[in-house]
């Protein structure tokens, strides 16, 4: 649940090995931090160095701020800056059909506060950028000898997307989420609780992270975890209910919104209608480009019924599973994530922060199945930031080349949900020969 930008001046646990997988390239010795060794820096060092200088490139994108439609970090300047000021005053956004979010996600857009010697927008963006940072972080640590590419993949994907993950809070969200499924691939008790923590911390910022807790291994992991993120849940709506009015006010923007234009759903529409064979339109409305004319409530019921049959299928997976690696959680919850992403109405450039974010995590650990899956989020990513910002106009249009890029783009996402899916599936409930 993410408001659009502005619109333009817009069982126990076994340790039996997965089936044998392809060999993928994250697997060959070209793409292996030893490279780096070889021109004389050591690969954490050289992780380092790169992070600072993909960064470096998306902080003087996000300054000048002049791709495409710009405007990408007015969200932040304005929309995230006048809430503030409504926390400030003890509420959250009364009636305000933008506001879209559970109310976790008030300690993030609070949280500039902190640093009341930079402007709000100073602050923000420096927050977002220590979450990214510990993310890098935390991957680098997570990443084993061989094999595994987390931290890379991080640290070299989200830039794909441009300056938006700096003027988003889906990085946050995102931290939230990958910290849980690295603390639930230990084996502690207190690191079961501590992922469960974060999961429900998560839940309540931005909705998706809960999932990370769907593949947790039956019995005693699952108990505790899922237990901690209950409790976390609980105690902090109590707490928010207390501190602001409002606070579940979110609950009812969520009814009115429609078919946004970065949707699958919107895709197809897009499609008609350049064809003549639908006489709709686009509107700004909710925060949003939406679409607007006949058969788009339908096309909603449809999202929303393949939303609930997504869940219903992971609910028959986690019953029918009967494999379970310490890369199980991590792959089950990219799985999740990704059958949400295709099945939503909205689809906006910064879900596939999310996505980045899972895949990295899966990757860190050697019995993953998902490195062909990973793959396909890379070039979805660069196109998602080539819908928006650079060619925002021509999707909002409905132009052949915006359609082209969205169609490109929500087709790579939908066939990473598909080969995710089976993926899981046959990685963890079908009988290997």
């Amino acid at each position: 649940m993410t408001t659009d930008p502005a619109p333009p001046p817009g069982t126990a646990r076994t340790e039996s090995a997965p089936p044998a997988l392809t060999r993928s390239p994250f697997e060959s010795e070209t793409f292996t931090s030893a490279t780096f060794v070889t021109v004389g820096l050591g690969p954490r060092l050289a992780l380092g160095v790169l992070w600072l200088l993909t960064r470096a490139g998306m902080l003087l994108l996000l300054h000048r701020d002049s791709l495409g439609i710009g405007g990408v970090a007015s969200e932040v300047h304005i929309l995230y800056r006048h809430w503030y000021g409504l926390f400030a005053q003890g509420t959250f956004p009364p009636g305000d059909p933008t506001w879209q979010y559970p109310p976790g996600a008030g300690l993030v857009i609070m949280s500039p506060g902190i640093l009341p010697w930079l402007t709000y927008f100073q602050g923000f963006v420096l927050l977002t950028l220590l979450a990214d940072a510990l993310v890098a972080v935390a991957l680098a640590r997570a990443d084993s000898a061989r094999l595994t590419h987390g931290a890379w993949y991080w640290v070299l994907g989200l830039p794909l997307l441009l300056h938006i993950p700096l003027a988003r809070y889906d990085v946050q969200s995102t931290a939230l989420a990958v910290l849980a499924l690295l603390a639930l691939k230990s084996r502690s008790t207190v690191a079961h609780r501590v992922g469960g923590v974060l999961a429900g911390l998560g839940a309540l910022v931005k909705v998706w992270p809960a999932l990370t807790l769907i593949g947790t291994p039956r019995g005693r992991t699952t108990r505790e975890a899922w237990t901690a993120a209950a409790v976390t849940v609980v105690a902090l709506l109590a707490t928010l209910g207390l501190l602001f009015s409002d606070s579940l006010g979110f609950l009812r923007q969520q009814g009115n919104r429609g078919i946004q234009i970065e949707s699958l759903g919107g895709t197809g529409l897009a499609v008609a209608r350049a064809a003549g064979l639908w006489p709709g339109s686009v509107q700004f409305r909710y925060g949003a480009y939406e679409y607007v004319g006949p058969y788009v409530s339908t096309v909603g019921h449809v999202a929303l019924l393949l939303t609930a049959a997504a869940f219903g299928w992971l609910l028959l997976w986690r019953m029918r599973a009967r494999t379970w690696t310490e890369a199980t959680p991590l792959d089950a919850a990219f799985a999740a994530v990704l059958l949400f992403t295709v099945t939503s109405r909205v689809i906006s450039p910064q879900y596939l922060v999310w996505l980045l974010g899972l895949a990295a995590v899966c990757l860190t650990s050697r019995r993953t199945v998902m490195r062909p899956v990973a793959l396909l989020i890379l070039p979805a990513a660069a196109l998602s930031s080539l819908a928006y910002p650079v060619l925002y106009a021509h999707v909002a249009a409905g132009t052949w080349t915006g359609i082209a890029v969205m169609v490109l783009r929500n087709g790579l996402l939908l066939a990473a949900a598909v080969l995710a899916a089976r993926r899981l599936w046959t990685g963890s409930v079908a009988t290997p020969a």
